[in-house]
């Protein structure tokens, strides 16, 4: 498949593989694409709620100009911090950036020199040339926002609370790897737990929307099909780059009512980006292998079933009324999906009460759980119970 673009291209243009667009590797491309698609579905749903009176206006306090400069300041001068720390040195070690760019950004390898001085310069010019402006003010000293406009907020706490937590789970999974090599392995950026990125954004995330004022229910609601979304896109990307999110071998003869192609049955996932398999004969390039026996394809799989789940919600969004009704909906939906999905996937498995399942299939079935007794708790609230501004 397509472990970076520059595989991409070649097959769509015949340039040359391993070229400098291979810094931008597939299943990056597609997490981009997947917080993108799930941020339109964030910003059209909240502005659906807000015109329909679900979302008010939210208020934000005043700040002091000089706090907003400091601030400012503070902020910008990270960010050049760390780009002053990476760029020489991806400059002069662009090869392994190329091949692992990734793992080279959030290694602790840099120029500390770069960064002191990217640190000082950005912060500087934001602290002495910023543009300090607060908002017209309503007369106790707060401006009013519409909540979508606090979107690229919410996203980038989405997106850091998500990240954070997927890599914990993956260093949960790969307890060993993690012991053996600790800093190398929290630094790494390679291996995701989609899941544990549900399950951090879940628990912290209406922490954010409590602080600012947001309703919690309605915004669970709003998150619902913009999950979906993103998980059938960041599968693309799984797919695509073949990153090893694939099922158990599969050798079956193809039943005779099969009429789908036969790499969506059984897939050897050719040039994919972790190098396992046999040697492609006749192939150039840094990724020349492919699995040397065919397996089940089960990101395709996952990506039909999440738009049929998000097509779901998006038929019963309008009518259900009770407020935090469709996240847990959806929560169930996901759930069933992914635990039978996990029964031809390659995962390791955990003889626990006698069950032998993933650890994906007991969070599967955790999500279970939860939407049916959160669905329960909603369903037996007072329905003239009028629902609090951050509940």
């Amino acid at each position: 498949m397509y472990p970076d673009l520059s595989y991409f291209f070649h097959d769509l243009f015949g340039t040359n593989v391993d070229n400098w667009t291979s810094i931008f590797k597939t299943f990056g491309v597609f997490l981009a694409l997947a917080l993108l698609s799930a941020a339109a579905l964030v910003r059209k749903e909240m502005i659906r709620k807000e015109k329909e009176g679900l979302l008010p206006k939210i208020k934000i306090k005043k700040i002091d100009k000089g706090k907003m400069a400091i601030r400012e300041a503070i902020i910008n001068g990270l960010i050049g911090l760390f780009f002053g720390f990476k760029i020489p040195y991806i400059l002069m070690n662009f090869p392994a950036f190329k091949a692992d760019p990734s793992g080279t950004i959030f290694s602790l390898n840099g120029s500390w020199i770069g960064g002191i001085v990217g640190a000082l310069a950005l912060g500087a010019f934001y602290y002495f040339n910023g543009n300090h402006k607060v908002e017209a003010t309503t007369v106790d000293g707060e401006y009013l926002v519409n909540p979508h406009q606090k979107l690229g907020d919410i996203m980038i706490v989405c997106a850091i609370v998500g990240v954070a937590g997927s890599r914990l789970f993956s260093l949960l999974e790969n307890w060993s790897d993690f012991i053996a090599d600790p800093i190398g392995q929290m630094f790494s950026g390679s291996g995701l737990t989609i899941y544990g990125g549900l399950i951090c954004c879940f628990i912290f995330v209406p922490m954010y929307f409590k602080k600012i004022g947001l309703n919690t229910r309605h915004m669970m609601d709003v998150a619902a099909p913009a999950i979906m979304v993103g998980y059938a896109v960041g599968r693309m990307g799984c797919h695509f780059a073949g990153d090893g999110d694939w099922g158990i071998v599969n050798l079956a003869a193809q039943p005779g009512w099969w009429f789908l192609p036969d790499w969506v049955w059984a897939y050897d996932y050719p040039h994919n980006v972790i190098q396992q398999g046999v040697q492609m004969t006749g192939c150039e390039g840094i990724y020349c292998t492919k699995l040397e026996e065919p397996v089940y394809p089960t990101p395709i799989y996952e990506i039909t079933m999440s738009f049929i789940v998000l097509a779901i919600l998006w038929v019963l969004r309008k009518r259900i009324k009770i407020a935090g009704m469709l996240f847990f909906i959806m929560l169930i939906l996901n759930g069933i999906e992914r635990f039978f999905i996990e029964g031809i996937r390659v995962n390791p498995k955990y003889d626990l009460l006698g069950m032998d399942w993933s650890l994906s299939q007991w969070i599967a079935i955790g999500f279970i759980v939860t939407g049916i007794i959160g669905s329960i708790i909603l369903k037996m609230l007072p329905k003239d119970e009028p629902i609090s501004q951050t509940y």
